[in-house]
């Protein structure tokens, strides 16, 4: 199939918006039908969870419409659809207005073509002439109505013209079909339609010689115009109906095939060579194959590598270089996904999407081409997990399944990572939010039959002294024969120059023979695992064995460590020591009306705020340093806050000593830990 019949839409919005249904009307008036909706999980909570795929044949060209989550926490999948899709369409919700999804999607697609889709005017409280001059004062004249809707006395939409074709469709019955244009909006259809050559003349100086010359351009000629100013992201159509009765449906899937740039018009890729050097890809159905991996299914059927062909054409019988892990792939069976269904196909063309079967070392944002043409694709880049979860299994052993599960799902949902952290001894799982985080424990009972249970993750404290002791330690044990006996003097010092322990020795006289100098230090370091006041581990610490005595027989590497131990532990308590607590930095954007709120509540969380940038665009980014303790809820408490508009990075930077109150705090929660335990 020639890239030229072919179109990539992915759908964006809120959450219950009604993009699945609209993608599966679409699919049933192209006699493709298919469930998107299929995973358990997703059967279960009544959302979209991953990136749903399924191919309209609409008059002899390909569309493949991608079906984005709209809930925040699953956010990576709209960006994964993005990677792949030429155009997206903003699905909006009639009786919601200018939702947040809405406003998150459209910042999301940056300088990316798009229309917009106001869905669900057939319901009660529905208005579609709210809901447009919301997105209109939000986005500006961006914002272009092709559609003038027909309404009742109750507000509802019953009928549209479609100013672009110059057409009109109504429902009854609960479905949707062709109708003449009303007699009672016939006028303002003219002056809609004028209005719209107006627009379309304007993108293209021949088009408006001759709407100067003529007063009028033709369909394809609107349709021309159109289709620039959406190319360069100058021009949102806006489009409405109901994917319940149908009404729109059809109209939509007119304006994808006359408005969505093929990828063959698309700007060249900036990607780089293997050597790092800048160079373009073109989209070209004749070119060495290049094909971008935009996300990666993994269920109990398989695993399935969904790939968009930028340049040339992918057969099964290739062996394409991978960039990232520098491995040639054979590739094997090829498929078009259909939703849960999996269709074999021969090939996949230049602008085309599809999936490779049993690509396993294959990963989401990798890149496959000609091993003689070798080039790096833009990736996709995600944003960094802001929500930390501890998990653990229910039952001991499991931990090996636990951490096979975790794998196997973050090759499918790359968004979430994994740390096991060696300090706190927790397996720490980062997303975007809790219901991410929930999806997975419940992915991970029903895939792998591991049940797991979520804590909120420990800190990582440290501890260090502020003052000079020195100690003895000394072990002697006489059990007959051979016994044991070691004996040093140590000297304990802060040491702001490094935070690792530092070992010094100050023996004169032979007091401790030198071949027991590391037996010494390897207790120390040992003992320094473990501090005096929660038993973290301590910090910036000189130690100096500065004397001490041996026994010619009893003298032992094993008996000068544990003195070692002894001076440690003798020392530290009188050595002035302090609990230091992980701070972040913390970059959170808001827009401006939240600012006293946020403020605020940074401030209880001790936070000290460092600057303020706006943004140009009704935003402010507030620069900070916070406890990571004060932390943990941080992602949950901002959308809350802010209605989901705020989004936040942070990122360790130092360790600074903890107030009293919250030393108090955090030592008590390490003694009943140790209790516990």
């Amino acid at each position: 199939m020639s890239a030229k019949d072919v179109r990539n839409i992915v759908l964006l919005g809120h959450g219950g918006s009604g993009k699945t249904k609209l993608a599966e009307a679409m699919l049933a008036m192209t006699g493709a039908p298919a469930q998107l909706d299929y995973d358990a999980e997703e059967k279960k909570r009544g959302i979209s969870i991953s990136l749903a795929t399924a191919p309209a044949t609409y008059k002899n060209v390909k569309i493949n419409i991608l079906d984005a989550p709209g809930n925040f926490d699953f956010a990576g999948e709209a960006l994964s659809g993005l990677r792949a899709a030429e155009c997206a369409v903003l699905v909006c919700g009639a009786k919601d207005g200018l939702s947040v999804g809405a406003e998150r999607a459209w910042k999301m697609l940056g300088k990316k073509p798009r229309m917009i889709f106001i869905n669900r005017t057939d319901e009660d409280n529905s208005n579609y002439n709210d809901c447009f001059d919301a997105l209109k004062g939000k986005f500006g004249t961006a914002v272009a109505p092709i559609v003038a809707p027909v309404l009742d006395g109750a507000g509802h939409v019953t009928a549209i013209v479609d100013l672009l074709h110059n057409k009109a469709y109504e429902a009854k019955g609960g479905k949707a079909s062709a109708c003449a244009i009303p007699a009672d909006v016939k006028d303002e259809v003219e002056t809609l339609r004028a209005e719209l050559m107006e627009a379309a003349a304007g993108a293209d100086e021949e088009l408006m010689e001759k709407f100067f010359d003529a007063g009028e351009l033709s369909n394809d000629e609107i349709a021309k115009g159109l289709k620039l100013g959406v190319h360069d992201g100058s021009v949102a159509p806006v489009l409405c109906g109901s994917a319940a009765n149908g009404l729109g449906v059809e109209m939509l899937l007119e304006c994808v095939l006359d408005l969505v740039p093929i990828a063959t018009d698309m700007p060249a890729e900036q990607a780089k060579t293997e050597a790092g050097e800048d160079v373009e890809v073109a989209y070209d159905e004749n070119g060495a194959v290049a094909a971008i991996v935009f996300k990666t299914i993994s269920d109990q059927y398989g695993k399935y590598s969904l790939i968009k062909v930028v340049r040339g054409k992918v057969t099964g019988d290739l062996s394409l270089y991978d960039t990232t892990t520098g491995n040639t792939e054979k590739l094997g069976r090829l498929y078009v996904i259909k939703g849960q269904k999996n269709e074999e196909t021969k090939e996949i063309g230049c602008g085309d999407i599809g999936a490779i079967a049993k690509m396993d070392r294959v990963k989401t944002g990798d890149t496959l081409c000609d091993p003689k043409s070798i080039v790096v694709l833009p990736g996709i880049a995600f944003a960094e997990p802001c929500y930390s979860r501890a998990i653990a299994p229910k039952t001991r052993g499991q931990e090996d399944k636990l951490g096979t599960g975790l794998n196997r799902l973050n090759e499918e949902d790359p968004t979430f990572t994994v740390n096991n952290n060696a300090e706190t001894h927790q397996i720490v799982v980062s997303g975007a939010g809790d219901i991410q985080i929930d999806v997975l424990v419940s992915k991970l009972k029903s895939r792998f039959g591991v049940e797991t249970e979520l804590d909120t993750p420990r800190v990582a404290y440290r501890e260090r002294i502020r003052k000079t002791v020195q100690k003895q330690g000394r072990h002697k044990k006489q059990t007959g024969g051979s016994g044991q006996f070691g004996d040093v003097w140590v000297r304990f010092e802060p040491n702001e120059e490094s935070e690792e322990m530092v070992f010094a020795e100050e023996v004169f006289g032979g007091s401790v023979p030198k071949n027991f100098f590391p037996a010494v230090e390897k207790g120390l370091r040992e003992a320094c695992l473990h501090g005096p006041l929660a038993g973290y581990p301590v910090v910036n610490l000189k130690t100096v064995l500065y004397d001490g005595s041996y026994h010619p027989v009893d003298s032992s590497e094993i008996a000068f460590k544990t003195a070692a131990n002894l001076a440690y532990k003798a020392a530290m308590p009188e050595a002035s020591p302090v609990l230091l607590e992980p701070v972040c930095e913390l970059k959170v954007t808001v827009p401006d009306q939240y600012m006293g709120d946020i403020l605020g509540d940074l401030n209880k969380r001790r936070g000290r705020v460092m600057g303020m940038n706006p943004t140009g665009d009704g935003e402010q980014v507030i620069e900070a340093e916070c406890p990571e303790a004060e932390l943990m809820s941080y992602a949950i408490d901002l959308r809350s806050m802010t209605q989901s508009r705020g989004s936040f990075v942070m990122h360790f930077v130092r360790y600074e000593q903890c107030p009293q109150d919250a030393q108090d705090k955090a030592i008590a929660a390490a003694k009943a830990l140790q209790e516990a335990e």
